[in-house]
């Protein structure tokens, strides 16, 4: 039986340590770190996950304005607000909630956002300075991913790791973030020939593929780390992840719930990302503008 890895008790002592800066910051007289949160439209599932990221920035101390416009708004119209909060100097981030309604071009807006306030780390600057090793704000949930391995005490090195799922959010950066920590990572997808005899090879399993319960018991190396990133609504409407967690959780040595497991862990690495670009424009007291 697995050893259930708590993201929501993970992600809780990340904030708990961002909130002791923020507070350190504020008795050095400095201003809070503030993160400029926009959603466009009215969309319900988007509106839930700002909830809980303007949530989460209040836990910590960090100011979130929310600018709310309406789904009818154009792209130009759009660009315009990014380039006020790119010239605002109270603004250390920027968070688009994604999707963005079809008309308007979601590149363009995610290309228009200062590199140096891009906490999503979704900016082509900084993937570029991911794939090349360079400083760069890192996409959360990747981020998260690894926190969620490292909590196992688990040596990623010389692990072999598959990813399943290829997407420029979380399957590219977090095999990249696996292979600087000397994992030997594979790429896999939901088109890969014969999928199980790729994953049964995997000590670290991260499944990002976006299939509920797609990877089953039978797809395991017994003992692995599965870190379930999937979160997708079923037939009867409840939710599941990309893993068949019932099955799975009596061959791996440790997996993460859904929920309860990727989710919380972005949100916590959101604020971090958050904190590390106030330190990157603000004049910060030796000591006080050190990376959890």
């Amino acid at each position: 039986m697995s050893k259930i890895i708590d993201g929501k008790a993970l992600s809780v002592s990340v904030k708990d340590s961002i909130r002791g800066k923020v507070q350190e910051l504020a008795s050095k007289g400095l201003r809070r770190p503030c993160l400029a949160v926009v959603i466009v439209g009215d969309d319900p599932a988007s509106r839930s996950y700002v909830k809980g990221k303007v949530s989460a920035a209040e836990y910590v101390g960090i100011d979130s304005p929310l600018i709310e416009l309406p789904a009818s708004i154009t792209t130009g119209e759009l660009l315009a607000e990014v380039q006020r909060l790119n010239a605002d100097p109270s603004v250390d981030g920027i968070l688009i909630q994604l999707p963005l309604p079809e008309h308007v071009d979601e590149n363009a807006v995610l290309d228009a956002i200062d590199p140096s306030k891009d906490v999503d780390g979704f900016h082509p600057s900084n993937v570029a300075a991911l794939w090349l090793g360079r400083p760069c704000f890192v996409p959360c949930t990747p981020l998260g991913v690894i926190k969620l391995i490292e909590s196992t005490g688990i040596d990623i090195k010389g692990k072999n790791a598959v990813v399943v799922g290829r997407s420029n959010i979380v399957g590219k950066p977090v095999a990249k973030l696996l292979l600087d920590r000397n994992a030997t990572v594979t790429i896999a997808h939901s088109r890969t020939v014969d999928l199980a005899s790729v994953t049964r090879q995997a000590d670290i399993l991260v499944a990002a593929v976006g299939r509920p319960r797609m990877i089953t018991a039978d797809m395991i190396k017994p003992g692995a780390v599965v870190i379930d990133v999937g979160i997708n609504r079923t037939a009867d409407g409840k939710l599941a992840g990309d893993v068949d967690f019932e099955a799975v959780s009596q061959v791996a040595g440790f997996i993460t719930p859904v929920p309860g497991g990727a989710g919380p862990m972005t949100i916590a690495m959101l604020m971090e990302n958050t904190l590390q670009a106030f330190y990157s424009h603000s004049i910060v007291p030796e000591g006080l503008g050190v990376r959890s």
